[in-house]
């Protein structure tokens, strides 16, 4: 999938004094490479979102198409960039946060909890491009169609739900499904309110969990739901049926008495590799890592196509893609199995809880 709209991006709020030349620089290096700069456009496929410590104040998107880059000046380089970033990278709604310590660098971090740090010196303006561009050039894929055909037969789950199920509970155990800052305790009703409406999700939560099926079908965890209790059909878990290109979303089959949850925003990386390998009959998304294992090289949002492809192509290329481990760059791990219990074993005592940061 191509991006189809022009590389469009603009400016909302006003820099502050330190990120005045900070910004200009930047958009020239955009400029220079390819990307177009506007006034205040309709649809923007990027916004460089200025914010400062009093006023973390959100861009408002009109489309989800619309990635948002929040910048912020900080007088000393952050030491511990999570814990004192996140909270400004949620109340701005930003899909990224770069934090800009004049004659010093840049700190960025993402929502997935990547960070990473780039000093000022040669090309600089060229390297911090570098972390934004592959953002700023995905596609997202997380809209949902849902159809209330699911067989009877499985409103209550079946085999493979109640394996994804103990699933969550030993993940749960091994304290690898976080959710550090609850999204409804940082966010002021109204812009929760436009978080939910824009995205549909019900709070951060990290980890994802799928099991196939059938031939074409299978069973995946719902979005800011509580992974621990992957227990109620169509909210819980949710049966992916297909993706529809046309329309770039994921269709969903669910019990017709049942509101359901978005499915998990990586669907699509999941329905990749299911279609890809027949083999292929659970898998596991952790922000862990492991040591040796193969990575993807850019830093790819979650729920965009390009994260997606960059993970197939991995999987491809594993010695048994039925049963890999791969890394997502700056964010943690896809794991293959022909069963969840057989992922779990193979994992077992084996995860660093520490995502390294390149």
């Amino acid at each position: 999938m191509q991006r189809k709209d022009a590389a469009v991006f603009t400016f909302n709020g006003s820099p502050t004094a330190g990120l005045r030349e900070f910004a200009e620089e930047l958009k020239q290096t955009f400029i220079k490479n390819g990307y177009v700069y506007q006034d205040n456009p309709e649809a923007p496929r990027l916004v460089l979102n200025f914010i400062s410590r009093d006023n973390a104040k959100p861009y408002r998107r009109r489309a989800k198409a619309t990635f948002v880059i929040s910048l912020l000046e900080l007088e000393e380089m952050p030491t511990e960039p999570v814990k004192e970033l996140y909270p400004y990278i949620v109340r701005a709604l930003s899909n990224m946060m770069v934090s800009y310590t004049p004659g010093k660098g840049a700190h960025f971090l993402t929502l997935e909890l990547g960070h990473y740090l780039e000093p000022e010196g040669p090309a600089f303006y060229e390297r911090v491009y570098a972390r934004i561009n592959p953002i700023a050039c995905s596609v997202l894929v997380i809209d949902n169609v849902f159809e209330p055909t699911l067989e009877p037969e499985l409103w209550q789950g079946d085999e493979q739900t109640r394996a994804l199920y103990r699933a969550g509970r030993k993940l749960a155990e091994w304290d690898l499904l976080p959710a550090p800052f609850p999204i409804e305790t940082i966010l002021p009703p109204e812009d929760l309110r436009h978080v939910k409406r824009l995205y549909g999700i019900g709070g951060l939560s990290y980890g994802n969990l799928s099991a196939r099926k059938d031939e074409r079908r299978y069973w995946m965890s719902a979005s800011g739901v509580d992974k621990s209790n992957l227990s109620e059909i169509g909210r819980d878990l949710l049966l992916v049926k297909d993706y529809d290109e046309e329309k770039n979303a994921i269709i969903l089959q669910v019990p017709p008495e049942v509101v359901p949850k978005r499915v998990s925003v990586d669907a699509i990386e999941h329905w990749m590799i299911y279609r890809e390998h027949p083999g292929v009959n659970a898998i596991i998304h952790v922000h862990a890592w492991m040591d040796g294992i193969d990575s993807t090289q850019f830093n790819y949002p979650c729920g965009t196509y390009q994260l997606a492809e960059a993970v197939a192509e991995k999987i491809r290329r594993a010695p048994d893609p039925n049963r890999a481990i791969v890394g997502l760059k700056n964010h943690g791990l896809t794991i293959t199995g022909p069963s969840v219990d057989d992922i779990l074993e193979r994992i077992d005592g084996k995860l660093l809880p520490q995502v390294p940061m390149s």
